[in-house]
């Protein structure tokens, strides 16, 4: 059978997934699930061990249920070492430098580990998040390298996820997709994979405009939620309540404003705006003002505290929350944490955690919430957990909300 006639035919029967984090993992449960033999790959043998066994190493709600399972059925089986397969879906982390220049060498290595076992008919997807031109210089132009062609020999396409932390299984099955493809041969294969799993649309285009679209639907809401944070600042500046004003702009039929907070975490929103200012750094000048702000308005939040903390000896602060958002246990790119990091360091007082979904944060005592209150001179609240509500009494304590917990503005 010719690659060619591969492309649409049904061949994609075993899939090696790269990288078994938060979406990683997940699509491969997905996966495996709708029929696929899937082989979970991840560097670090912990988390190996803890898939095989039927468990998981991340928080996300019915992940559990779901890869004990495929596991179980022998339909999902982790390893260290990149398999031969059908397919080859990467989904390793892509974090930034110094400077904020893109790291991507987890891709780089996924790569070759890929470029070891393919055969000729297989396909090679990307789903890490990349500065535009990732996928044809760090996965195409390898394969090109070692003599296969593109489109005809192998098939290589760029997929990224769209997922909300707390509902990933539902939403990799329920949203829409951008597929792009290097060639039409490329996108009808990386198609025909999705298509196992995805009852959404898979909307077609080319490769570098799928790499775009995941930036900037992420800094489209960074540059939102900048507005949110920048407007908090100038409400504290002129004495008024912020969580007032949006109430009352937001009855405007026109208008949303996001719930500002002590800035922006997590592994997309904090990071994707980034990688369009590595591609145009002159030119995408609002993106680059936004991630600007929203990390500025971390350090303001530090300000607010030590303020806050003026005059009290050695204060007990009580820091509500440290993962990046609400009701789940990613603290990766979390304000709340630098937050509380940044007040150890400068000695402001003893500082503690509250966090129902962070079991440990290295450095830091971690209390149960109605203590944690009890002994504290000022409750600074980061991350509205629904375990937070209601607060328990405050007794005269200095209650500092930068995430509107209190507020009677309802969640844009």
């Amino acid at each position: 059978m010719s690659a060619e006639k591969d492309a649409s035919g049904s061949g994609l029967r075993r899939v090696c997934v790269i990288g078994l984090g938060h979406i990683g993992l997940p699509t491969a449960s997905v996966l495996a699930t709708a029929g696929v033999h899937v082989i979970g790959v991840d560097v670090d043998p912990r988390i190996v061990e803890v898939i095989n066994s039927g468990n998981i190493h991340i928080q996300e709600q019915d992940l559990d249920v779901l890869v004990r399972a495929a596991v179980l059925s022998g339909q999902l089986r982790a390893t260290c070492q990149v398999e031969e397969a059908d397919a080859f879906l990467i989904a390793v982390p892509t974090p930034f430098r110094e400077g904020y220049a893109p790291d991507l060498t987890a891709v780089q290595d996924a790569v070759r580990a890929v470029l070891r076992v393919i055969r000729k008919g297989n396909l090679v997807i990307l789903e890490s998040t990349c500065p535009v031109g990732t996928t044809e210089a760090l996965v195409a132009a390898p394969l090109e390298e070692q003599g296969y062609k593109v489109g005809t020999d192998v098939f290589v396409a760029y997929c990224p996820e769209r997922v909300l932390p707390g509902r990933v299984l539902k939403e990799l099955v329920d949203n829409d997709r951008v597929i792009g493809g290097m060639t039409p041969n490329c996108t009808v294969r990386a198609t025909e994979l999705y298509r196992k799993f995805v009852r959404g649309q898979c909307h077609i285009t080319g490769c570098r405009t799928a790499e775009l679209v995941k930036l900037a639907e992420n800094a489209y809401r960074d540059a939102n939620i900048a507005f949110a944070n920048e407007m908090s600042m100038v409400c504290a500046e002129m004495g008024i309540d912020v969580w007032e004003l949006i109430g009352l702009a937001n009855r405007h039929p026109r208008v949303s404003i996001l719930r500002p907070g002590p800035g922006v975490g997590g592994h997309c929103i904090a990071v994707d705006p980034w990688f369009i200012v590595s591609r145009a750094p002159t030119t995408a000048r609002l993106i680059r003002k936004a991630r600007e702000v929203n990390i500025e308005k971390a350090h303001w939040t530090v300000e607010r505290i030590m303020r806050a903390a003026r005059g009290l000896e050695r204060p007990t602060i009580a820091v509500l929350g440290v993962a990046y958002k609400a009701d789940v246990d990613d603290v990766r790119e979390s304000p709340a944490l630098e937050i509380a990091r940044a007040l150890k360091a400068r000695q402001v007082g003893r500082i503690v955690i509250v966090d129902p979904h962070v079991s440990e944060v290295p450095g830091f005592e971690i209390l149960p919430l109605s203590r944690a209150i009890a002994e504290a001179d000022i409750v600074a609240v980061m991350v509205p957990h629904r375990a937070f509500r209601p607060l328990p009494p405050l007794d005269g304590k200095k209650l500092l909300d930068f995430c509107g917990l209190t507020s009677e503005v309802p969640d844009a």
